[in-house]
């Protein structure tokens, strides 16, 4: 118990209710959507890296606060690295100011570290970032991006859509639905076994994990496929509502090999057939290809807490797509 009286413990699957319920209070999501249930569900409970811990502040029987951590798994050369990220926590209004997100925070730490969990990682919006700041976390960076424009029009309603993208997919029919290339367990398998090992941190990707990440209907994603068929190479995509603009989200990108030539050519034409007025990914280091630029000073700011891992990692050995950080 902390001495205002409140209680700091591991969630129960009988408080379910009640933390859905409070991130929609705290957040100002319509409590009759039932969509926020299912993505709740998505992230912490079927996750392809197991369920997220989770931990609540009690005030009786009142739900004062909540936080979880995302699991996540890397992988570096032949090693994995365990870590979570940080991306869902709400306290209740009756209770803010009184440090519950602090408090909870560094609980949570404290016990995965008895996990042996490696770090955490998010990228907080400039609201929330400040106070991960104050304890400790550090800046990574930026994540750079890059976009397509189809049209010059399209690059004019890009510059005006200065706003968060909508959580939810749009409607699209480019290539095929995801959850039927992802159903090709052994394609994917052998396309995931042709990739060099990376040096620097990569999402330890299989089919289980690009079946739970990209196969869903909560939020449909398409495949453009390589001519050869999935065991050649994949593009994972959505389209989604920026303001007034539609951007196609090139989540991840595989080809055989690594092969870099034929991952441009599926990256074009993924975002010259997906429509809307751009398209927008993780730039790739050195030059930019397929008809895609660098966005200068922009993309979302990665930062890092460490867990039992003492040593953060460069910027320069993240190797993450947008799929992996994208904000739900």
């Amino acid at each position: 118990m902390t001495d205002d009286g409140l209680v700091i413990r591991p969630a129960t699957a009988a408080d379910r209710g009640a933390i859905v319920a409070l991130l929609a209070t705290s957040l100002g999501r319509d409590p009759r959507d039932a969509r926020f249930d299912a993505l709740f569900s998505w992230k912490h409970e079927t996750n392809a890296f197991g369920p997220s811990p989770m931990w609540v502040a009690c005030d009786g029987d009142a739900l004062a606060g909540f936080r979880t951590l995302m699991r996540w798994r890397f992988e570096r050369d032949a090693s994995t690295v365990d870590a979570v990220r940080a991306v869902d926590t709400a306290t209740h209004p009756d209770y803010q100011g009184r440090g519950i997100f602090t408090r909870l925070t560094l609980h949570a730490l404290d016990a995965l570290r008895d996990e042996g969990v490696g770090f955490v990682f998010n990228t907080p919006n400039d609201q929330s970032r400040p106070g991960y700041l104050k304890m400790r976390w550090r800046v990574v960076g930026r994540v750079p991006v890059a976009v397509r424009p189809r049209t010059p029009a399209g690059l004019l309603r890009m510059a005006r859509s200065r706003t968060a993208a909508d959580r939810w997919s749009a409607p699209c029919d480019v290539g095929e639905p995801a959850s039927a290339v992802t159903a090709r367990t052994a394609e994917l398998r052998e396309l995931l076994a042709s990739q060099p090992r990376s040096r620097g941190l990569r999402t330890a990707r299989s089919p289980e994990f690009l079946a739970w990440r990209y196969g869903g209907d909560l939020l449909p994603y398409r495949c453009v496929v390589a001519p050869g068929g999935v065991r050649e190479g994949v593009v994972f995509l959505r389209r989604r509502a920026r303001g007034a603009a539609r951007e196609t989200v090139v989540a991840d990108v595989l080809a055989r090999g690594g092969d870099r030539r034929l991952a441009h050519a599926l990256v074009r034409r993924a975002a010259r057939e997906a429509g809307g007025e751009y398209a927008i990914r993780v730039a790739e280091p050195g030059p930019v290809a397929g008809g895609f630029v660098r966005l200068p000073r922009q993309g979302p700011i990665l930062t890092w807490r460490d867990v039992c891992d003492r040593s953060m990692p460069p910027p320069g050995e993240w190797h993450v797509s947008l799929g992996d950080i994208e904000l739900f």
